[in-house]
C-alpha cells in the first residue's frame, strides 16, 4: 500500500480505475496521482470500465460522465445493481448542479470539476475513499447533498450496510464483508430504523426503497 502526505498526515493509498475518452487528460490525472496510488488503470470508455470493475473492483473510480458508448453514470448505475460498491467520484466539465444532484443520487460519492482538479483532486479521492461525499463547492453543496441521500442523516457506513441488507445479506455476512463485529452490524442496523422509523428488516427494506435510499 502507498502512502503520501496530505497537509503532514501519512494517508494511504490503494488501486484507483481513471476513466477518460482524452487520452491526455487521463494522462494529466494519472500524473497527478502518481505518488498516491499503488495501482492506477486507465481506461478509455464506458464499456472498458465496466469490464475492469466486473474483472477487479478497484478502490475508487475516477471518471468522466460523458464517454462514447455508456456513459460513466450509467456504468455506475449499472455495477451497482450488480452488487459492486466501489465508491465513484466523477471528474467532469459538466456544471450543472442537476447533473450533480442526480449523480449523487444514484450513488456517486463526488463530483467535481476538472477546473479544480489538482491538490483537490487528491483530497476529494481521500475523503470519498473515507466514505464522505465531495462536491465542487461552487455547485451549492448543501443543496446537492441535501437533495440525494442524506436526507435521514444516516451516515456513510449505515448507508453501506443498508446497501447489503437490501441485497439481502444476513449481519453476519455483512460483518465478514465490511470487517467488522456482528454486534457493531446489528447497532447500526437498530440506528437505521430507529432513523427511518421501522421495526423489521422487511419494513426497513421497503421504506429504505420508498425513500430512495437503496435501488428495488
Amino acid at each position: 500500500m502507498g502512502v503520501s502526505c496530505v497537509q503532514g498526515r501519512a494517508v494511504p493509498f490503494r488501486r484507483v480505475v481513471v476513466a477518460d475518452d482524452h487520452r491526455l487528460v487521463a494522462q494529466g490525472i494519472e500524473r497527478l496521482l502518481m505518488d498516491c496510488f499503488d495501482s492506477i488503470a486507465l481506461v478509455s470508455s464506458g464499456e472498458q470500465l465496466l469490464a475492469c470493475l466486473r474483472r477487479e473492483p478497484p478502490d475508487v473510480v475516477v471518471s468522466d460522465i460523458s464517454m462514447p458508448g455508456i456513459s460513466g453514470l450509467e456504468v455506475m448505475r449499472q455495477v451497482r445493481s450488480e452488487g459492486c460498491l466501489t465508491p465513484f467520484l466523477f471528474l467532469t466539465m459538466h456544471d450543472e448542479s442537476s447533473l450533480a444532484a442526480e449523480a449523487i443520487r444514484a450513488g456517486a460519492r463526488g463530483y467535481m470539476l476538472k477546473s479544480a482538479a489538482g491538490d483537490e483532486l487528491v483530497r476529494a479521492i481521500q475523503g470519498v475513499m473515507e466514505g464522505h461525499t465531495y462536491v465542487t463547492p461552487s455547485l451549492a453543496v448543501d443543496a446537492i447533498v441535501s437533495s440525494g441521500r442524506r436526507q435521514h442523516a444516516l451516515t456513510d457506513k449505515q448507508l453501506r450496510i443498508l446497501e447489503y441488507v437490501g441485497r439481502g445479506l444476513r449481519s453476519k455476512q455483512i460483518a465478514y464483508a465490511l470487517g467488522v463485529s456482528v454486534r457493531t452490524i446489528e447497532s447500526h442496523k437498530y440506528a437505521i430504523m430507529q432513523q427511518l422509523g421501522v421495526h423489521g428488516t422487511l419494513e426497513l427494506v421497503r421504506k429504505a426503497q420508498l425513500e430512495g435510499l437503496i435501488r428495488p
